[in-house]
């Protein structure tokens, strides 16, 4: 008697995951770059600054990071961590939603971002970072880690909105930016 086994091919999206081992970086890089600097192998400390030299060039303030393991301090300030934070939380919802909801902007198009409408006025929610830093900038108020954070999260939120479908899409799902 032959038995025959059908072996489905597995694919990979390559896009969905190098997105996801960047996340990773940035979720795990900045807290743990101070650790590793204070560690004292030269291993760890030469991948902490590599972290630290890849901070240097995302954050607009990196001097302002948390004091994780004195002298070493994280890698980006936490506004720039409320971001990574708001594209976590977003990806883990998508992961478990899949897409679906009306609050995933990519179905709108580019007028998602760019266009407020009806559904979505993520372009506003998208330069909530960059409202908060130029209010900083124009002395408006002074850096406080409490008040940041918060202004990033939203931004990450909002571009997680936008971007994880497009990044993460499932096998076979059209979005309104095929094509882009």
């Amino acid at each position: 008697m032959t038995r025959v086994v059908f072996r489905e091919e597995l694919q990979v999206n390559w896009v969905s995951l190098i997105a996801d081992f960047l996340l990773a970086g940035m979720v795990f890089g900045p807290p743990i770059a101070p650790f590793l600097a204070a560690s004292g192998v030269s291993l760890l400390a030469g991948i902490a600054d590599i972290i630290y030299f890849m901070g240097n060039h995302v954050c607009p303030q990196p001097a302002m990071g948390l004091d994780l393991a004195p002298p070493y301090i994280m890698a980006v300030c936490m506004r720039c961590y409320g971001t990574v934070t708001g594209l976590l939380i977003t990806r883990l919802l998508y992961g478990v939603i899949g897409g679906k909801g009306f609050y995933w902007l990519s179905q709108y198009g580019w007028s998602g971002v760019a266009i407020p409408t009806g559904a979505s006025y993520a372009s506003v929610l998208m330069m909530a970072y960059p409202l908060e830093l130029a209010a900083q900038i124009f002395g408006w108020w002074s850096f406080n880690n409490y008040l940041v954070t918060p202004f990033g999260l939203i931004t990450g939120l909002a571009w997680g909105l936008f971007t994880m479908p497009i990044l993460h899409g499932w096998r076979g799902a059209k979005t309104s930016l095929d094509g882009f």
